[in-house]
């Protein structure tokens, strides 16, 4: 009895402790639901987050820009190694023996190349076989590689020179599904992912095995993320190594495979993956990639290249083939057996592709991004027009006028004449800026900001607003040109005290700080006299210079002192090629262009960039002013520009100086191209330089370079030819004075002067009557 109660207070403990688990089981219950409801949102908001993203525009395509196209003709100034080096600025490779698009071979005299397929304005231009012979300096022939057909004209897919990006930097070629290439799936799925057409966005197995493999070997070999999870690390998330990034790419992978197809998930994921950096953009994608490391299409890569390709998924920076060959070479080599163990290849195609060298193409350095003051003048023009967010992220394709051959030209000359200028004067931190662009139709050929063409950053060309000293010149005697004077109007070149209410008496004075008297018109240009253009442009007026500067597109506002006719204004390079080019057009005003085109990343036109041509100007004036700005360099400051050039070449041109050497100009054209040279300091000190010692010398290399073809004046109907008595202006010792045969406007011929006849015009000269129909036609052409 007694054990039987000491029983019973146990039972009765038993029955005591009960009742307090029910508070327990009560609170847990509601924590547990307020979990799977959390659970539930957070999982509703991450669904939301992937069809936001997946179902809109998935990237942000930068606007692609490119050079004008290459066209190749018979008898076309261009050697085998300018077509070589542009072919390699565009992407192309040198093989043994072309046979694959964005392939040439070189020998001797004779290239074979194949074209690339690319669209233009006017339509796609599909790839070709070409075989292009030179003879010496210029094209003897164009053929068809297959048939021998020769051919007259060929037009090459043009130099990719950059690209507008987003914040983020990226740039990728995309793909769909159907130009994914056999090859790179199946090596995909060997290597990545074995079971992606099987598991629903996590591969427990594949883990298991990873894990497994992982312990074996004491470190990681191996990875168990589907190419879904990774995929959703790319796309979605980032590398951060922690729980909740896990869980993340766990969750938002099973997501993503309920709302979409496995070929959407695999095609995103060969155009999203990281693969490298060239310089300032991310490489995403397979497609660029491609390009970047082989210049060929997907469709084009060997065995070889696609499996080094895959294999550096792992790790693009780690198994990076230009710092890391032989760690990319030992990952190819792993991925060719993966290829071989899961049926991808055969043991043939496995045994050629290990013994493949790892391709290089690390010397070879494309346009991408390298012309950075002349994507920075496209990128303006391009702002008028659109918004940002159309320049990057839309895919626009945007067709500019660069010439590569002449961009290459300049910024090599500027280099190098700025260094051997430093050297002869002894100084140092010169800076300088070029524009050169096309003499009929205005197109900007070439720009350089500074000496460095590849650093981006304060851009000279368009942005230093420095005087322009006797670039002005030209302006002031077009206005006299306009009121009266001729050519050989007598001018007087002595001294002069300029006084203005409220200010000091200003005494200009030359250069050589002589007076020179009693000078011809054409004299006081060529030779750039102070004291007589201050004598001009007051007697004509200072209000109409400034008015006659704003026709020719410069649209600001300049006070009308008289120093504005020496060039005290500053302006731009660019503003200055603006004022050129309409007296290269012969009194035209067009405004100076970048672009051709703009295309849809459909390749389907946007919008034209065509010619707004204005004869401003009558062609007699600017006839004369030409005329005048010849003798500038066949007698004038600019006479020692025939060390580079022949005097056939005719060129016409203005040297500028400005007051303590601190600014070094000149402006000047041949019969095909106009270029704008500016030579300086950023600090604003003096250079030492006249626009002749300084500035036309690199104009002169420049164009040197580039063989300029003459300029052949259209002589207006009524122009007249005569020689004026060279006594009317007192004795000189200028032998330019004596005989020198000069036109006239009609009904300004000077009295006593001696007509001539026709046949002894100068060099350099045709008649309106004769060019006018070639003039009307090149600028239908333009609108067309």
């Amino acid at each position: 009895m007694s054990e039987k109660r000491k029983i019973i207070p146990k039972k009765t403990k038993r029955l005591k402790s009960r009742p307090r688990r029910w508070p327990l089981l009560k609170l847990a219950v509601p924590v547990v639901l307020l979990i799977f409801v959390a659970l539930g949102l957070y999982v509703t908001y991450l669904d939301k987050v992937i069809r936001q993203k997946f179902d809109g525009k998935r990237w942000a395509l930068p606007a692609v820009v490119y050079s004008r196209p290459l066209e190749l003709y018979p008898d076309l100034p261009f050697t085998a190694s300018m077509l070589a080096d542009e072919l390699q600025l565009a992407g192309y490779r040198r093989d043994k023996a072309a046979k694959d698009p964005g392939g040439y071979d070189l020998a001797g005299n004779v290239m074979h190349l194949v074209t690339r397929d690319f669209s233009f304005a006017d339509g796609l231009e599909k790839s070709a076989r070409l075989t292009v012979e030179f003879s010496g300096s210029v094209v003897r022939k164009i053929s068809a590689t297959e048939t021998g057909a020769e051919i007259s004209l060929a037009r090459l897919d043009p130099v990719r020179i950059g690209s507008f990006h987003p914040l983020e930097n990226e740039d990728r070629i995309v793909y769909s599904r159907e130009e994914l290439p056999d090859l790179l799936v199946k090596t995909l799925l060997a290597v990545e992912d074995q079971h992606f057409y099987t598991h629903f966005g996590v591969d427990p197995l594949g883990i298991l095995r990873a894990m497994l493999a992982n312990v074996r070997a004491g470190k990681t070999v191996q990875g168990g993320s589907t190419l879904t999870q990774q995929l959703v690390k790319n796309f979605f998330l980032n590398n951060e190594r922690t729980l909740q990034r896990k869980f993340n790419e766990v969750i938002m992978a099973q997501l993503l495979e309920v709302h979409y197809s496995k070929d959407e998930i695999l095609t995103a994921y060969v155009n999203e993956i990281f693969l490298g950096q060239d310089r300032g953009r991310a490489v995403h994608g397979f497609g660029l990639a491609s390009q970047f490391y082989f210049r060929r299409e997907m469709k084009d890569l060997s065995v070889a290249q696609m499996a080094m390709m895959v294999g550096m998924i792992k790790g693009p920076s780690y198994y990076d083939p230009r710092r890391h060959v032989e760690r990319c070479l030992l990952r190819r080599q792993v991925v060719l057996d993966l290829m071989l163990s899961e049926g991808v290849i055969s043991a043939e195609t496995h045994a050629l592709a290990k013994e493949a060298k790892l391709e290089m193409t690390g010397a070879v350095q494309s346009a991408f991004n390298r012309y950075p003051a002349f994507l920075d003048l496209v990128r303006r023009q391009l702002g008028e027009e659109y918004h940002e967010e159309d320049l990057t992220s839309n895919g626009l394709k945007i067709l500019t006028t660069l010439d590569p051959q002449v961009q290459m030209r300049v910024e090599r000359h500027l280099g190098e004449t700025l260094s051997s200028l430093e050297k002869r004067t002894g100084s140092s931190g010169l800076e300088g800026a070029v524009v050169v662009s096309s003499r009929e139709g205005g197109e900007i050929l070439a720009v350089a900001g500074g000496r460095n063409a590849l650093q981006p950053g304060f851009n000279r060309a368009l942005d230093a607003q420095r005087p322009i000293g006797s670039l002005i010149k030209p302006v002031v005697y077009l206005t006299a040109l306009a009121n009266g004077y001729s050519l050989a109007s007598p001018v007087q070149d002595v001294s002069l005290t300029v006084t203005a209410a409220g200010s000091k008496a200003w005494r200009p004075a030359n250069y050589d700080k002589k007076e020179h008297g009693l000078v011809p018109f054409h004299e006081a240009l060529a030779n750039s006299y102070n004291l007589a253009t201050i004598r001009i442009g007051m007697d004509v007026g200072v209000e109409k210079v400034v008015d006659n500067l704003k026709r020719m597109g410069i649209n600001r506002e300049f006070q009308p002192y008289p120093s504005f006719l020496l060039g005290t204004a500053a302006m731009s390079p660019l503003e200055v090629a603006q004022i050129y080019q309409l007296f290269a057009t012969g009194g035209f005003y067009q405004p100076q262009r970048v672009i051709g085109s703009v295309l849809t990343l459909e390749n389907k036109v946007v919008q034209r960039f065509g010619l707004t041509v204005e004869q401003r100007f009558p062609p007699e004036t600017i006839f004369l002013l030409n005329t005048a700005l010849q003798r500038v360099v066949a007698h004038g400051t600019g006479r020692s520009l025939l060390t580079y050039i022949p005097a056939t070449v005719q060129a016409a041109g203005k040297t500028g100086t400005t007051d303590e050497l601190r600014d070094s100009w000149f402006a000047g054209f041949t019969g095909d191209r106009l270029a704008i040279v500016w030579i300086g300091r950023d600090d604003n000190k003096p250079t030492v330089l006249t626009g002749s010692s300084g500035a036309m010398v690199v104009w002169g290399k420049i164009m040197q370079s580039l063989h300029p073809q003459p300029l052949e004046l259209l002589e207006p109907e009524g122009i007249q030819w005569a020689r004026v008595d060279a006594g009317i202006y007192g004795r000189s010792h200028a032998p330019s004075r004596d005989n020198a045969l000069l036109p006239f406007a009609a009904g300004t011929l000077p009295a006593g002067a001696a007509p001539a006849s026709p046949s002894s015009s100068p060099a350099g000269v045709e008649t309106w009557e004769k060019k006018v129909p070639e003039v009307l036609n090149s600028i239908r052409g333009w609108f067309q």
